[in-house]
């Protein structure tokens, strides 16, 4: 952050335009990107831009190769079956331990259903990939547990790797990921527990199959 002026510094914006650009699947996996055609998209030097992807390399989204460029990472079938797992594990812990404190996190998921109705309007792929992974991660977070919360956070953004070309192509599959979502909120407020949780299980086969990940 540049501390003098309150706004991103170069290396900053740099690092959440590339990020997104992977999230959002606009490179996908396998696709070698350069630092100068990324210099010249966010009309930075190179310097952020190697800034920038030591950071997404450190997270495990790219692979640098010097005088070439950086490599996103494909998801691999075994890496893909190990997050729908992980996340299956979280999630439902989650679901069962924030129902005692639903009234917490009401308003905040509320608020992310209306973000992801208003990015499928306007078909935001990227702008509803995140409310949705916002969504669930405030569910985990509503747990209590901090350790998951961020397990749980870099769990999603691998997800979203495997899922956002679906999206992308796919409208049907943002229109029945807003009625699950909201199944969740109205469960959350005036269902059962039980309820809630089947609703939860639902959700994460759902999930598993858009991921391509059988049982």
């Amino acid at each position: 952050m540049d501390t003098s002026s309150g706004m991103p510094s170069a290396s900053e914006r740099t690092y959440a335009h590339l990020k997104r650009s992977i999230l959002d699947g606009t490179h996908a996996g396998g696709v070698l990107v350069t630092e100068g055609e990324v210099a010249e998209a966010v009309g930075v030097s190179r310097t952020p831009v190697r800034e920038a992807l030591l950071r997404l390399e450190a997270e495990g989204l790219v692979r640098l190769y010097p005088k070439k460029g950086a490599l996103v990472i494909p998801v691999s079938a075994q890496e893909a079956r190990d997050v729908v797992e992980a996340r299956e594990l979280i999630e439902q812990w989650a679901a069962d331990r924030v129902w005692a404190r639903r009234k917490e996190v009401l308003d905040d998921l509320a608020t992310l259903l209306e973000q992801m109705r208003d990015a499928r309007r306007r078909g935001a792929v990227a702008e509803f990939s995140e409310a949705d992974r916002a969504f669930h991660e405030r569910i985990v977070a509503g747990a209590g547990n901090a350790v998951l919360t961020r397990q749980y956070r870099s769990l999603r953004e691998r997800q979203m790797c495997l899922t956002s070309t679906a999206m992308r192509v796919a409208d049907g599959r943002m229109d029945k990921a807003v009625q699950g979502h909201r199944q969740l909120l109205e469960l959350l407020r005036s269902g059962t527990k039980a309820a809630f949780l089947a609703a939860t299980r639902d959700h994460l086969e759902i999930a598993r199959e858009q991921a391509g990940v059988a049982r």
